[in-house]
């Protein structure tokens, strides 16, 4: 039975098993040295722009720990979302391997705003401080949230305009391409280094670091090799990642996940006591719904309660959904909401993840 726990639940796309396969023939020279590897890099420079480089790594930390790594010293500091999976949930490994400092900027419905990232800024000749230089984005953002072009923009100008580097957490890229209507290049205009996420949206494993300027992977071979994320039998990453982009897979999929999110936002908007937490614009809904129906619910079809104090739940969708799985999901939230005295939702307290720590 499919859950809305996360996209990372969900299968692999049966042309990425296809490609596989046809990668899984003879022999191959290791470490990138293939023909699959050549194929993917210019999928990349395809869809990103010629001068792009892209390199494959096997998970999303590796990916915004590495594409960090590559443009930062140890005194530097990253301005990045108080919600933000570099903030919260990369286990310490930024810091790590880094050596940098992380500052949490306070976002609004997931989205850092210029005027937020103006009140961090540091003297720059106070030896006292680590020195801000890398706003990394989530796109979508970690409510489901999406910036818009024309927010992104105003970010890179500020960017350039402190000499900060811009990264991208593109995990749920897709999702946000497909939903503003853009291209992939579009979308990542004024970025300086992606993580390109993939196994969320099809992938059976494989995401990779993009950098977007020329010159800036120039150490990015070696931090790989010492980031544990240099690939043996890279092939087989690197067929994957070149039949998703060649062959539109990441859109088709992405589509498909946003639609059904739609779908489930538009079949919970009549049930008691349940609302919409943030605006439904990529693949995940987040609700706010009596605490009584969170563990019958969850027995019946999991997800993760995003927040316990605000009673905030999430529901991801994935290239899988389908109607019927939600038609059935929403059927038994309907019968549990209407066997119970229900007080309603939580107050309106700000969520957990929307107060800056």
């Amino acid at each position: 039975m499919r859950s809305f726990a996360s996209d990372n639940n969900a299968g692999v796309d049966p042309r990425i098993l296809a490609a596989l396969g046809a990668a899984n023939q003879g022999h191959a020279i290791g470490y990138g040295a293939d023909e699959w590897t050549r194929r993917m890099e210019q999928a990349f420079r395809e869809a990103f722009g010629p001068e792009t480089r892209a390199y494959a790594v096997l998970t999303g930390t590796g990916a915004n720990v590495l594409s960090l790594a590559a443009l930062l010293e140890p005194h530097h500091a990253v301005l990045c979302a108080h919600n933000s999976h570099l903030w919260v949930d990369e286990g310490g490994a930024p810091e790590r391997f880094l050596g940098a400092k992380l500052i949490p900027v306070r976002a609004k419905a997931g989205k850092l705003q210029v005027a937020d990232l103006a009140a961090e800024l540091q003297d720059p000749k106070d030896e006292h401080r680590a020195q801000p230089k890398l706003i990394s984005v989530t796109q979508a953002t970690e409510v489901g949230t999406l910036y818009s072009l024309a927010e992104l923009a105003e970010i890179a100008a500020f960017a350039r305009e402190h000499d900060f580097y811009l990264h991208m957490d593109g995990a749920r890229l897709a999702n946000a391409a497909v939903a503003l209507n853009c291209s992939l290049a579009e979308l990542v205009r004024g970025v300086d280094v992606l993580s390109f996420g993939a196994t969320k949206n099809g992938l059976l494993c494989g995401e990779a670091v993009v950098f977007l300027r020329p010159g800036l992977d120039r150490r990015f071979k070696f931090l790989r090799k010492q980031g544990m994320q240099l690939i043996s039998k890279m092939r087989f990453v690197s067929a994957q990642l070149e039949a998703y982009l060649s062959q539109q897979i990441w859109a088709d999929n992405a589509r498909h996940a946003n639609a059904m999110a739609q779908y489930l936002a538009k079949a919970i908007v009549d049930i008691p006591g349940v609302e919409l937490a943030f605006e439904v614009e990529s693949n995940a809904v987040f609700v706010r719904l009596p605490t009584a129906l969170i563990a019958p619910l969850q027995a019946h079809r999991y997800f993760y309660v995003w927040d316990e104090r605000a009673a905030i739940a999430r529901w991801m969708t994935a290239f899988d959904t389908q109607t019927d799985d939600i038609d059935d999901f929403v059927e038994v939230l309907r019968q549990l909401a209407s066997q119970q005295t229900l007080p309603g939702p939580a107050p309106h307290s700000p969520p957990l993840h929307e107060v800056c720590p």
